[in-house]
């Protein structure tokens, strides 16, 4: 498909979208959540693409799920789904496709299986030749933390070649990221879709001015594109041989599968790239086939609807126990909170109930060090997300077991609580007084009943790590076709961007005597003032 063939109509007619408490199906489904049962003796496991799912602690009845059939059924989910999977416009907001699946196919179509191959070539010649003892990737938000997570969870042990990350606008970073390094065996690598991202391009002209400094005659041909605008990076100088385009209808949090991958393809591995897309297109093909009541997304989103909807949980965590995937975090957090932090539906009216949780977590068992007790005691809780390997590539076992086992037992503290009289008869027989033992008590009381899942690899490869990350996309897309909301754009960090080239602009007109273009609030005016660069003010 062409590009000019996803700028079709939209999926849905956007003044279609009824708003979602006015649908007698979300009526029924909520009604059915509120009624339904979180029992500890329920065993619940949903399996898909080499991933086990145990969703026994989550809120579920018959009831429940039939509910959920006829929402998305209302929804138009079937057909949804296709138009998602096979390139339809379902980013109605920027009349685009968001068909990043189509990145990740065995046998795609021919642009990608012509950019796919130009890439391969060029990553194992390079490391045929051994050529670039260091990869200085520039890149930030979805073009940075998926290669980092590739290189965390498969370049840990070491590999032949140090890679560098470097997405912040601080002048701190680009100076970590080079210190140290040989410039004369580095290969930059710019991932930007636009290209015209301010941190990306500042931080990658710091970086070719090291290369030129260390006496490098054209350090342009030391780096690489990555884009959506290959032109404005040939106008930037990078040589066309050395541009890996992928398509606007690639979004920049699902860029991973694109040409994103060239510095993760080359610091760990083009065969962990090429796992990790097979393990994605698994889950792809569990999605588009599997029935309702097993597929392991739509489960997923349906009681992520119920948690946030309507028991009201204002956030979810993620615990993950395997400190390879650390980086796993912030990458699904920029995935969810970029994609389901909406509070309009299509038809650009209130959404009416709330959307995307707050994402947040950090692998155990440090988690357990540092926020469990307020998720064990504290007022709100929150849904947890567990995620572990059932087999570790290490060489102490009892490491292991050690972590599979403090991963169940905060899940089962979690679901079970303990009670006020658990407690108390626990007590019994201690010499304190009766009085002290009473009061004592009710701070070890544990409210139980918070809903989580257990999400098991059987070990970390990068088969399963891709599918892991598809079944997040489209739980991510289930959420948001009932919530009515457009997943894939992100207009709510663009009034930031401009407020941020207006202030610059106003730093250069009050540093001639002339005030700002644009009036601010009483503290931004203060502290341009404060920060007005050479000025000396000491306000």
């Amino acid at each position: 498909m062409d590009q000019s063939a996803t700028q079709q109509n939209p999926i849905v007619r956007t003044e279609d979208v009824p708003v979602l408490p006015d649908m007698p199906e979300w009526a029924s489904f909520t009604a059915a959540a509120r009624q339904a049962e979180l029992d500890a003796d329920r065993l619940r496991i949903l399996t898909a693409a080499s991933l086990q799912v145990d969703m026994s602690a989550q809120p579920w009845s018959p009831q429940l799920s039939a509910a959920g059939i006829a929402l998305l059924q209302a929804r138009q989910f079937e057909q949804a789904r296709a138009g998602l999977l096979e390139g339809a416009t379902v980013n109605c907001t920027e009349h685009r496709a968001a068909w990043h699946t189509m990145l990740r196919k065995p046998a795609p179509i021919e642009e990608v299986a012509i950019e796919r191959a130009r890439l391969l070539d060029f990553v194992q010649r390079l490391d045929t030749e051994r050529r670039y003892r260091n990869i200085l990737h520039i890149g930030i938000g979805g073009s940075d933390w998926g290669v980092r997570l590739a290189v965390g969870a498969f370049g840990y042990t070491g590999v032949w070649r140090e890679i560098r990350f470097v997405a912040n606008i601080d002048g701190h970073a680009i100076e970590g990221g080079i210190a140290g390094l040989d410039p004369h065996q580095t290969l930059v690598v710019i991932a930007s879709k636009s290209f015209t991202t301010a941190e990306t391009l500042e931080n990658a002209r710091r970086a070719i001015e090291w290369i030129r400094g260390a006496g490098i005659a054209n350090p342009m041909q030391q780096v690489v594109a990555v884009t959506a605008r290959p032109r404005i990076a040939l106008e930037f100088g990078v040589p066309k041989a050395q541009i890996f385009p992928f398509w606007d209808w690639v979004g920049g949090r699902f860029s991973l599968w694109s040409s994103v991958g060239v510095s993760a393809a080359l610091a760990v591995g083009d065969e962990v790239v090429a796992g990790m897309l097979a393990g994605a297109n698994a889950m792809d093909e569990h999605f588009r086939t599997a029935p309702i009541e097993q597929n392991v997304p739509v489960q997923l989103a349906l009681a992520g609807i119920v948690n946030r909807s309507v028991l009201q949980y204002a956030s979810l965590n993620l615990s993950v126990y395997d400190s390879r995937l650390f980086y796993l975090v912030p990458y699904l957090q920029q995935l969810e909170m970029e994609s389901l932090g909406k509070s309009v539906n299509l038809a650009g009216q209130p959404v009416g109930v709330p959307t995307g949780p707050a994402v947040w977590g950090m692998p155990g068992t440090d988690a357990q060090h540092t926020f469990y007790q307020w998720l064990h005691q504290g007022t709100d809780g929150a849904p947890v997300d567990f995620i572990a390997c059932r087999h570790a590539d290490h060489n102490w076992p009892d490491h292991h077991q050690q972590l599979l086992a403090h991963c169940l037992a905060q899940r089962e503290a979690l679901l079970r609580g303990k009670s006020y009289e658990q407690v108390r008869a626990e007590m019994r027989g201690s010499n304190e007084d009766s009085s002290y033992s009473d009061w004592l008590a009710r701070h070890k009381v544990y409210p139980g009943g918070r809903p989580s899942n257990l999400i098991v690899m059987q070990r970390l490869t990068p088969y399963s790590l891709g599918a892991l990350l598809a079944m997040y996309e489209h739980k991510i897309f289930v959420q948001a076709l009932v919530w009515g909301i457009n997943p894939f754009d992100q207009w709510g960090v663009e009034l930031g961007k401009s407020l941020t080239k207006q202030i610059r602009k106003d730093w250069q007109s009050m540093s001639v005597g002339e005030p700002p273009a644009v009036p601010h609030d009483a503290s931004t005016q203060y502290w341009l003032e404060a920060f007005l660069p050479g000025s000396g003010n000491t306000v």
